[in-house]
């Protein structure tokens, strides 16, 4: 109801601005209409009332609404049946006529789709109903020089406006949207990417290597990173200590590698890094700084905490039939490291080259 409400509201607003332009200008081309027809007073007070009071009518209702949305859209068929009362009492003038119902009709159809448009529409007609009681048909009037005149800044500017409104919208809502995508892909607690959004961008760089096999762009490595005994740490420091150690490795994470590396949180306290076009002498470097400069980290709410990581790394292979392949290799260099004493850094391919040259002494 909350979210309906606010959405109630920005209707509200965007369509206040565009009913005192749009009723101003009905109320000249209507003057213009009903002038010839010599109408009772009563007519020229009540064409007053529904072209400068009811537009801030209209908004005070909506806005104290309980329901906004529904308010608006309540209003937006009393200014249909008003609409067609005035066709009727300008005597079906042809220009003034269409130009009042069709600005109407382009304003329902923009606020509420086909839908809205027939809803519109049979108000209008009951509108014309009721007018036509009240202004019985003599003759169908001609469109004067004065009223064509009078017809031009409805027809020319609302259209515009109108436009305008719906321009803004679709940027308010194509930003929205490109916001609730980039918080679907983004861990909420580190700000890094995501399991998901992560695995996405190792595939890409995963074909992007392949394409380049045999040269620098060939290059890359990956990185899985886990913190060390960080079960122990949410039972001994509690949960809020572990999320301060969650963030400050995502913080070191995004300040100390280079701006083409793609950082993410892989799930619970690992976290995974693309390196690409690095060769794996460089790659062990970097991770190792990291590493490092990591445990040198103190924590003012547990001064005698001290967190370490370990890290496995794996470098691109054109022999891998896909990418989980080279994730599988990261992973294994990272258990390793966790199996052989922690707070080291792993590289598998290292690890295969070790393991030859025992097998050949």
């Amino acid at each position: 109801m909350q979210k309906t409400g606010r959405k109630g509201l920005s209707l509200a607003r965007r369509l206040y601005s565009s009913r005192i332009l749009g009723l101003t200008l009905g109320l000249l081309l209507v003057s213009f209409a009903v002038y010839p027809l010599s109408p009772a007073p009563w007519v020229w007070w009540f064409m007053l009332v529904n072209g400068l009071f009811w537009p801030h009518l209209a908004y005070q209702w909506a806005r104290r609404s309980a329901v906004p949305y529904h308010a608006e859209r309540r209003n937006l068929l009393i200014d249909a049946f008003l609409g067609g009362f005035w066709v009727a009492a300008m005597q079906f003038n042809p220009l003034p006529a269409a130009v009042i119902l069709a600005m109407m009709a382009m304003n329902n159809v923009a606020i509420g789709g086909l839908r809205f448009l027939f809803a519109g529409a049979a108000v209008q007609a009951a509108g014309i109903v009721a007018g036509a009681s009240i202004f019985p048909l003599t003759s169908v009037p001609m469109t004067s020089s004065a009223q064509l005149y009078a017809s031009l800044p409805l027809l020319c500017t609302y259209p515009l406006a109108l436009g305008w409104i719906c321009f803004r919208q679709t940027d308010t809502l194509g930003r929205q949207k490109r916001e609730l995508l980039a918080l679907s892909r983004t861990d909420s607690l580190t700000g890094l990417l995501n399991h998901g959004a992560w695995k996405d961008r190792l595939n890409e760089e995963f074909q992007r290597c392949l394409r380049h096999p045999k040269d620098g762009a060939g290059r890359g490595a990956i990185a899985l990173i886990d913190i060390d005994h960080f079960k122990v740490i949410n039972d001994t420091y509690g949960h809020v200590t572990g999320d301060i150690v969650l963030r400050q490795l995502g913080k070191m994470l995004k300040q100390n590698l280079r701006a083409a590396d793609i950082v993410g949180r892989y799930g619970g306290d690992e976290f995974c890094v693309i390196l690409p076009d690095l060769t794996m002498h460089n790659a062990v470097q970097a991770m190792d700084g990291l590493r490092e400069r990591f445990a040198l980290l103190g924590y003012e709410q547990v001064p005698a905490l001290k967190v370490s990581l370990s890290i496995g790394l794996a470098a691109f292979n054109p022999a891998y039939d896909d990418a989980t392949l080279w994730l599988n290799d990261a992973d294994q260099a990272l258990y390793e490291a966790k199996t052989t004493g922690r707070n080291r850094v792993v590289c598998h391919r290292q690890r295969q080259m070790l393991e030859v040259s025992a097998v050949s002494l």
